[in-house]
């Protein structure tokens, strides 16, 4: 029986740029845009709160954009302060890139294992899916799915009784399955 596993994010990631009043590195966003007009043309930005001093930076959405390209449910969702609109742009890498930022994941994600005891049968298959592009060590998951350490699951691994097209050790931010062999 194959086991569905789901990466889901609980809030929005912190932002990793350097502040220009204060020096500190993380930003925090809360789904709030500006939207500025001139004559037919459009700007649009992400506004984040350094988490220290609170000042308050732009990350570009959109710069000089002919106001007839620009959808207009998309504008209702500027306008409204769409926290989903929000979260669909950090997770743009075209929006990271413009505006030469990383993320930061760490506690703003959780893994939902469906409740089911997954140790039960000699061999274990897992689905992996991620609800937004997170990076996380596949390591990790495993450890954290199945409640193990992750030097446990690190031995596992080495072992040959965990078993995944994709390599465990990296970073994934995409789909994978792995099967564990008891």
């Amino acid at each position: 029986m194959l086991n569905r596993w789901v990466v889901m994010p609980t809030c929005l990631p912190t932002v990793l740029r350097r502040c220009h009043v204060c020096d500190f590195d993380r930003f925090r966003a809360d789904g709030r845009f500006r939207v500025n007009a001139h004559h037919k043309r459009l700007d649009a930005w992400l506004l984040v709160l350094c988490a220290y001093c609170g000042e308050t930076a732009k990350l570009t959405v959109f710069e000089r954009a002919c106001v007839r390209s620009v959808r207009p449910e998309l504008l209702d969702r500027l306008h409204g302060n769409d926290p989903g609109l929000a979260a669909e742009l950090l997770s743009d890498p075209a929006v990271l890139r413009r505006n030469r930022i990383a993320l930061d994941w760490g506690g703003a994600w959780r893994l939902d294992t469906g409740g089911a005891d997954h140790l039960d049968g000699e061999v274990v298959d897992v689905s992996v899916r991620f609800a937004a592009r997170i990076p996380v060590r596949p390591m990790r998951l495993i450890a954290e799915g199945f409640g193990l350490s992750r030097a446990e699951a690190g031995r596992l691994n080495e072992k040959g009784v965990l078993v995944a097209a994709v390599r465990l050790t990296g970073k994934l931010s995409g789909d994978f399955t792995f099967t564990l062999k008891r």
